[in-house]
């Protein structure tokens, strides 16, 4: 597949596209599945003004994005992480909540173990590695899945009343990581009502309600509840890529 992704952001006088690559099945399992390029305009004349990775931006971007809902709904004694799958995102995930949390354990899970063995070995920080999917979510308090699974590898009936999940991976309307039950027994946050009801199975399939988008929280129009079972489910934004550009190119012109 190749996506674009045009935004413009008034309020931070910017205008992108983010163009993505997405390979489903890869020989070579040293390239990533989804790679990503920013273009990054002068809103006035149309002129290109800069070039950027996109990949770097899209992993910071969406774990910056999952660490907010994390922020707002996870319960308030939270002590476990729980991330699920051992990619890029779980790296990125990974740096910013150890960077703003204070979790006393971490767990990770893998289809694959040694990709797991080889994400605790390189993070700064100990990680325990699970054998199953079960035995990392069991007793979590904050799940992460950042997966490439087509069907559910996350069940209701592992998660701890209360847990905050953040569901990143099964972008695709036929494709899950969460069963029925957890969807339809938590309270579900998006960050587009349009994007999941259109590109999420997790929300399609399961016929899960949405309670509300993440931003109507941050603008207090929507309880946050983080006493109850919460999900926020992550498709991502072309608008967060174009504020993350413009941040960037204009942290590299000052010369920082």
């Amino acid at each position: 597949f190749l996506g674009v992704m045009p935004a413009y952001s008034a309020a931070e006088d910017a205008l992108t596209t983010k163009l993505v690559t997405f390979y489903e099945h890869q020989e070579d399992s040293s390239v990533p599945s989804h790679q990503a390029t920013v273009l990054l305009f002068d809103p006035r004349n149309g002129s290109l003004k800069a070039i950027l990775d996109g990949s770097v931006i899209t992993a910071k971007r969406t774990a910056a994005v999952s660490a907010i809902a994390t922020k707002l709904l996870m319960p308030a004694l939270a002590e476990v992480l729980c991330i699920l799958g051992a990619g890029v995102q779980a790296y990125s995930h990974y740096d910013i909540f150890m960077e703003l949390f204070t979790f006393k354990e971490v767990r990770i899970w893998n289809r694959t173990q040694e990709r797991a063995e080889k994400f605790a070995d390189s993070v700064n920080g100990p990680v325990r590695v699970c054998a199953s999917a079960q035995e990392a979510v069991t007793g979590a308090d904050v799940i992460v899945t950042v997966t490439m699974a087509t069907t559910p590898i996350l069940f209701g009936d592992w998660v701890k009343p209360g847990a905050h999940i953040n569901a990143v991976g099964a972008s695709r309307p036929d494709w899950r990581e969460l069963d029925d039950e957890l969807m339809k027994n938590s309270v579900l946050f998006v960050d587009s009502r349009e994007a999941a009801l259109t590109e999420s199975g997790d929300v399609i399939l399961s016929g899960a309600e949405i309670f509300a988008e993440l931003g109507e929280v941050l603008k207090g129009t929507k309880p946050a509840l983080p006493e109850k079972t919460t999900v926020f489910k992550s498709l991502g934004m072309a608008v967060e890529d174009t504020v993350a550009a413009k941040f960037v190119y204009d942290s590299w012109s000052a010369g920082n």
